[in-house]
C-alpha cells in the first residue's frame, strides 16, 4: 500500500507541500491548479489513494499548447490538492477497450474504489458495433492502484442506444453506492437526458431497466451525492466549449432516493418542460467561464471542494482559435447554505482564495516509519505501510497526543479476517467500531449502530466528527459521498481525551488523522439588489422618446398597459442580424432593468427558438441577451453572448432559473473598480418575490451598452411576447 517516495516525504510534516496548513499560515489557492503540469485539463475526477495522495483524471486531451497529441485520460496526483504532478496517462496510444472504433476518443473519467480495487468509468465516443460516427457508450476498466495497470472489460458497462438514426449522448459516466450497498451509475447528455442504472454488485454491468432523472437538452456531466438524507443531483449545463462564450455551468436538485423525482429549491423538477434547477457555480466576471463537469471530495477537517474546469476568456483555445477549448482544473470550497451546494457560498469561481483544504491533520499517520507517536503497541506492528493487529485479543494503540474539542478523526481500515473481529477508534470514553455487519457508537451507557452492507474485509474510510458532545461515524469506500453506513450519537460527557485505535481479531490501518472540525459558511454571499426607481416605462404607450428601435417592428403595440410584441421570425445570432431591438440609454454607475413578460411557449412541444426578455447592446454582433426561450422540448431562460473574437462570431449561453408562463427578468449592472469592464449579471423569477442568480457577461471598459428588449427567434405558431413593464433600479 506504499509506496517508494511516500516514505520519504511523510516523515516530517514540514517536509510535504501542504503542511503550512497545519504549522501556520497558508499560502493563498491560485486557479488554475493544473498549472504546473497542464494548460488544459477537463472533466476532471478525483479519488484518494491508500497511498494517502490524491489523485486526478482528465479527458483525453493534449496537455500543452503546442503539444498536439491527445493523451489518453492523463493522471495526476497531489499530496494537498493544490499542487498537482501529472504521473501518466491511464492508457497508451493502442489501449483502447476492445470494442471501441479504431481512433475512438475516452472522455470524461470518473473514478471510485469498489471492494478492494479501483474502477473507473468513462465515455467512448465511437464503438465497433455500429457504423455510426457517434454511437457512445460507457467503458469501464478496473486497477489494483490509482494509476493502474488499468484492465478493460471485455464489453461496456453502457452500450450505446439508438435513437432514430442517431444515437443517444451515452456520455459522462458517475458511479454511486447507496447506503444499502447497491451500486448506481449515472449517465447521459443533452441529446436524451440524464438516467440511472442499478450496477451488479462488482460494479462492472447493469442490471434491470434504466431510469430517467433529468429531461433532455438541459443537463450532462452528472454527479450523485448523500447528505442529511437526500441524493443531491449536481448537472452541468449549458454548452461546454464555446470558447470565448462559453456558459457552462452547474445546477443542482435534489430528492429522497436515488432514482428522484430530483426538485430544484423550488421545487421545480429536473424532468420537466420548464426544467429545474438550482445553481451551484455559474462565471462571476472574472477571468472564468465556462465552469462545470465537476467532482466533489472532502478533506480532513470535513469540509467539502469541487474539482471543476473553466476556460479563461482570454485565452479559450489550446492551439489556434476554434481548436480544442482550453479547459484547465480549478478548486474551490463548496458550502452548503440553507439545504442546497454552492461554491464559494455564491460567490463564484476564484482567480486566487485564502481557503485551502485541510490535507494534514494536527495528528497526522501514514504509518511510513515506526511507532514513536504511538503508545501500548504490543500486538501493533508496521508492515507494507500500515499498522496491523493480529489475533483475537482486543488491543488499543494510543497516540501520544490527546485530542479535544470539535474535530474530525479519519482512518481508512479494513478487517481482512471478518469472523468476529471489529476494529475502529476511541476518543477518551467515546468509541466507534466497525463489526462485519455494522458501524456501532458507544459513549457512556450510550449506544447506536448502523447497518453496514457488505462489511469491511475490504478497505474503508472512517470518518467521525464531534461537535460538541455530537458524534458522527460515516463508513464510505472512497469518502466521495456516497456513505454506505451513518450512524449519530449524542454522548452523555464531553469527547476528548487519547486517541486510540482499538481492534478485536485481526485489522488493518492507515492514513490516521485529526484535524479541527470545518467551521461551515451559512451566510451566502451578496446578491444583487434593486434600489432606488430611477426610470420606468409601464407601456401606456410607445410615444416615449427614451426608447429607440434598431429596425422598427410595426407590429409592436402597447395595448392595455403592455407591450405587445409578436414574436419575429428573425434572430440576432451570426450575420443575419435581422431582429428587432428595442433600446434605451443605460444610466451611468450600478443599476438593476427588471421586466415581466408572458410568453406562452406552451411545454414538451419541438419549438426552436422563439423567445423574449431583456438585452445589453453595443452592436448587433455585441450583445447579452436574457431570455425566456424554447430549446427543442424544454423551456429555459437563457443568458446568451455574442461577440467577436479572432475575426470570427462566438456565441454561446448560460442558463439561468427555470421559466413559467409568466417570467421575471434582470439584469444586475456594476462597473468594475479595477478595470473598467461592464458587468451584467442575470436573474429570473417564477414569481416576481422569490430570484434566481445566474452568471455574468462583460463588456470591454469604454464601451457603451444600451438595455432593451427584443421578442424573435420564430414564427410557428404565432405567439406574443407581453411585457409589463421596464423598470430601472439604482444598484443597492
Amino acid at each position: 500500500m506504499r509506496i517508494a517516495v511516500v516514505a520519504s516525504l511523510l516523515l516530517s510534516l514540514t517536509a510535504i507541500p501542504g503542511a503550512a496548513a497545519v504549522a501556520g499560515a497558508s499560502p493563498p489557492v491560485t486557479n488554475p491548479v493544473s498549472a504546473d503540469f497542464a494548460d488544459t485539463f477537463a472533466d476532471p475526477a478525483v479519488i484518494r489513494g491508500h497511498d494517502g495522495y490524491w489523485y486526478s483524471y482528465g479527458t483525453s486531451d493534449p496537455l500543452r499548447e503546442g503539444e498536439g497529441r491527445h493523451h489518453r485520460l492523463p493522471v495526476a496526483r497531489s499530496s494537498d490538492l493544490v499542487e498537482w504532478t501529472y504521473v501518466g496517462d491511464a492508457f497508451g496510444e493502442d489501449n483502447l477497450p476492445p470494442y471501441a472504433a479504431p481512433g475512438a476518443l475516452l472522455w470524461a473519467p470518473d473514478i471510485r474504489y469498489l471492494d478492494g480495487r479501483y474502477v473507473m468509468y468513462f465515455t467512448v465516443s465511437n464503438t465497433a458495433s455500429t457504423p455510426h460516427q457517434w454511437d457512445f457508450s460507457i467503458g469501464v476498466a478496473t486497477a489494483p492502484t490509482p494509476t493502474g495497470p488499468w484492465t478493460h472489460q471485455a464489453e461496456p458497462v453502457v452500450a450505446p442506444r439508438p435513437s432514430g438514426d442517431s444515437y443517444w449522448n451515452t456520455i459522462d459516466p458517475s458511479q454511486f453506492t447507496d447506503v444499502d450497498g447497491r451500486k448506481y451509475l449515472y449517465f447521459g447528455g443533452f441529446f436524451g437526458g440524464l438516467w440511472v442504472s442499478e450496477l451488479t454488485a462488482d460494479g462492472l454491468r447493469t442490471v434491470g431497466q434504466p431510469q430517467q432523472v433529468a429531461i433532455d437538452n438541459k443537463f450532462e456531466g452528472s454527479y450523485v451525492v448523500r447528505k442529511d438524507g437526500y441524493y443531491y443531483l449536481l448537472a452541468s449545463s449549458a454548452n461546454c466549449c464555446a470558447g470565448p462564450t462559453t456558459g457552462y455551468s452547474v445546477l443542482a436538485g435534489r430528492a429522497t432516493g436515488p432514482r428522484g423525482p430530483f426538485v430544484d429549491r423550488e421545487g421545480q423538477p429536473l424532468l420537466a418542460s420548464r426544467a429545474g434547477g438550482t445553481p451551484v457555480v455559474a462565471q462571476n466576471g472574472n477571468r472564468w467561464i465556462g465552469v462545470g463537469h465537476h467532482a466533489q471530495l472532502t478533506d480532513l477537517s470535513g469540509q467539502d471542494w469541487m474539482l471543476y474546469h473553466g476556460i479563461d476568456r482570454n485565452d479559450p483555445f489550446l492551439d489556434e482559435p476554434y481548436g480544442i477549448n482550453e479547459r484547465p482544473m480549478l478548486l474551490d470550497r463548496l458550502d452548503w447554505i440553507d439545504g442546497w451546494p454552492v461554491v464559494r457560498a455564491g460567490a463564484g469561481p476564484s482567480e486566487q482564495s485564502s481557503a485551502r483544504p485541510v490535507t494534514r491533520g494536527r495528528l497526522d499517520e501514514r504509518f511510513s516509519g515506526d511507532l514513536s507517536g504511538w503508545r501500548d503497541t504490543a500486538g501493533w506492528e508496521v508492515r507494507d505501510g500500515v499498522v496491523r493487529h493480529a489475533g483475537a485479543s482486543s488491543a488499543a494503540l494510543t497516540a501520544r497526543r490527546g485530542v479535544g474539542g470539535d474535530l474530525r478523526v479519519e482512518t481508512d481500515l479494513r478487517l481482512p479476517e471478518p469472523g468476529q473481529a471489529s476494529a475502529g477508534v476511541r476518543i477518551g470514553r467515546a468509541s466507534v467500531l466497525v463489526g462485519t455487519t455494522g458501524v456501532t457508537i458507544s459513549a457512556g451507557d450510550a449506544t447506536r449502530t448502523a447497518a453496514l452492507p457488505g462489511g469491511a474485509a475490504t478497505w474503508r474510510n472512517l470518518a467521525v466528527t464531534v461537535k460538541g458532545r455530537t458524534i458522527t461515524a460515516e463508513l464510505t469506500s472512497a469518502r466521495l459521498g456516497d456513505p454506505q453506513a451513518i450512524v449519530t450519537l449524542d454522548s452523555p460527557a464531553p469527547v476528548s481525551g487519547p486517541l486510540a485505535l482499538v481492534a478485536t481479531g485481526t485489522a488493518e490501518f492507515d492514513n490516521v488523522s485529526a484535524a479541527r472540525l470545518h467551521r461551515p459558511v451559512t451566510r451566502p454571499a451578496p446578491e444583487p439588489r434593486p434600489g432606488r426607481l430611477i426610470a420606468a416605462d409601464e407601456f401606456d404607450t410607445l410615444d416615449d422618446p427614451a426608447w429607440q428601435w434598431v429596425r422598427q417592428d410595426q407590429n409592436a403595440k402597447a395595448v392595455d398597459g403592455v407591450l405587445r410584441w409578436p414574436v419575429q421570425n428573425a434572430d440576432l445570432v451570426g450575420t443575419g442580424n435581422q431582429a428587432s431591438v428595442l433600446l434605451r440609454d443605460a444610466p451611468r454607475g450600478d443599476y438593476v432593468v427588471e421586466t415581466k413578460v408572458t410568453l406562452d411557449l406552451g411545454e414538451d412541444a419541438i419549438r426552436n427558438y422563439q423567445q423574449a426578455g431583456l438585452i445589453a447592446y453595443a452592436s448587433d454582433d455585441d450583445f447579452a441577451r436574457l431570455c425566456q426561450v424554447a430549446i427543442w422540448n424544454t423551456r429555459q431562460v437563457e443568458y446568451g453572448r455574442e461577440l467577436r473574437f479572432a475575426d470570427r462570431l462566438s456565441f454561446g449561453g448560460n442558463i439561468v432559473g427555470p421559466p413559467a408562463r409568466t417570467t421575471w427578468l434582470r439584469l444586475a449592472h456594476r462597473v468594475d473598480p479595477v478595470d473598467g469592464e461592464h458587468e451584467f449579471r442575470a436573474g429570473s423569477s417564477r414569481d416576481g418575490k422569490t430570484w434566481t442568480w445566474g452568471g455574468v457577461w462583460t463588456f470591454p471598459a469604454g464601451s457603451d451598452p444600451r438595455i432593451g428588449l427584443v421578442a424573435h427567434g420564430g414564427a410557428q405558431p404565432q405567439v406574443n411576447a407581453d411585457f409589463d413593464y421596464v423598470r430601472i433600479y439604482r444598484g443597492a
